[in-house]
């Protein structure tokens, strides 16, 4: 019997990227940050708890959205228009002789206005203040992506993917599946999440909030510190500089908040994307980890990464960084290994992995990027996203030829 011949699926590129974190909002300074070990990208602060905690705050200057609706104005679609801000001249070149139905946009979020909804809430009950029309739909997770749609004036599909930690990274998977599907030529894709006190309390009622930076993969790792952030790519099958190449999804359904022990779920994901890629663990240049610095991702993780990897792979987790941005993670870190893979120099710099150097001997042994590390180049970069509920993805760029 004839074997039916393979039809090549299309390529589809991520263009052009728009990133804000807490390791700023400059993307050269975001690179300089990470290969150089800056270990002071965390702000301490209390405003989100009765405690004094080290947070991924963006301190960069945020658009003020005046003349967006009220209830646009939230510090979530700040942090959005921020980041879009930057793709937005591209763009709206990318747009021409585009129908505006064939625009599409995918955002991954698990706040949107919640901090706005949590001052609306105590100055109802505290100052008797009356509730207004526009304070509700603030807190809609829809709102940001509605905002993005109105900013832009794309009339194509646009939707929210809210699967907490793994949301952005699924909305980039979600992105290239409307292109290769042929219902859109151009999306803008990514996540974005801000600060506010019912995650920082929410995670620290889990018991999984350290109060100190955070420590991926040592012996003395206490748990996660929160960031916030956006990150956004332009999306089409145009020739870019850098392939959304491998995607691995799966949902193992361990539970609500534990990962599964084993990394069944993570391995699943990573082999996925490797199969999706069409490459070997071997053509991996390099690997964003989850890295939480909780006691059980970190082992999980290790394990799944080393089985798959060994310990040559280069890895390192940034969230030491950036804190843990949740909704906005997946993004961000693919931003990361975007940037990476965008280097025109002939040695490419690596995000060095922080941490106290206490290796705990029931880790799974891992190639972490030490201080001043670089090599001469990188075809291909791992991300890994895992959240609540087993939700699992691991995203692999590739750089263009």
């Amino acid at each position: 019997m004839k074997s039916t011949p393979v039809t090549p699926v299309a390529p589809v590129y991520m263009t052009h990227l728009g990133i804000v974190c807490s390791l700023g909002s400059d993307q050269d300074l975001i690179k300089e940050r990470l290969s150089s070990g800056n270990s002071h990208c965390l702000t301490y602060s209390n405003q989100y708890s009765t405690a004094t905690l080290p947070l991924g705050v963006v301190n960069s200057t945020l658009p003020l959205l005046a003349e967006l609706p009220e209830h646009h104005r939230t510090r979530c679609n700040q942090l959005m228009i921020a980041a879009v801000s930057q793709i937005k001249e591209d763009f709206e070149n990318a747009r021409k002789n585009i129908d505006p139905l064939r625009i599409g946009i995918v955002l991954g979020t698990s706040t949107g206005g919640l901090a706005e909804g949590e001052d609306t809430t105590h100055a109802l009950y505290n100052d008797k203040v009356a509730l207004n029309q526009g304070d509700y739909p603030k807190q809609e997770v829809s709102s940001s992506v509605e905002c993005l749609a109105d900013y832009l004036q794309v009339k194509g599909p646009a939707y929210t993917i809210s699967t907490a930690c793994s949301s952005s990274a699924k909305s980039l998977a979600s992105a290239r599946r409307l292109l290769r599907m042929g219902i859109c030529d151009l999306v803008i894709a990514g996540g974005v999440d801000s600060l506010c006190k019912l995650t920082v309390n929410g995670f620290d009622s889990l018991e999984s909030i350290s109060n100190k930076p955070c420590q991926p993969f040592s012996q003395s790792r206490d748990g996660i510190n929160i960031g916030e952030g956006a990150a956004f790519f332009l999306m089409s099958k145009e020739q870019g500089p850098v392939c959304l190449s491998g995607v691995g999804e799966n949902s193992d359904a361990h539970h609500i908040s534990a990962p599964e022990p084993s990394g069944s779920g993570a391995s699943a994901a990573m082999i996925g994307a490797l199969q999706d890629a069409s490459i070997t663990p071997e053509e991996i240049d390099y690997i964003n980890v989850h890295g939480t610095a909780t006691q059980q991702n970190d082992k999980m993780e290790s394990l799944a990464v080393h089985t798959l990897f060994g310990n040559k792979t280069p890895v390192s987790s940034t969230k030491p960084y950036t804190g843990h941005c949740l909704g906005a993670a997946g993004a961000v870190e693919a931003g990361i290994c975007w940037l990476m893979l965008t280097q025109s120099a002939n040695l490419i710099s690596l995000p060095v992995h922080l941490w106290d150097g206490q290796q705990d001997p029931e880790i799974s042994p891992l190639n972490l990027v030490p201080h001043h590390s670089s090599i001469k180049k990188i075809d291909y970069a791992l991300s890994n996203s895992f959240a609540f509920g087993g939700n699992n993805i691991t995203l692999i760029l590739g750089r263009a030829h």
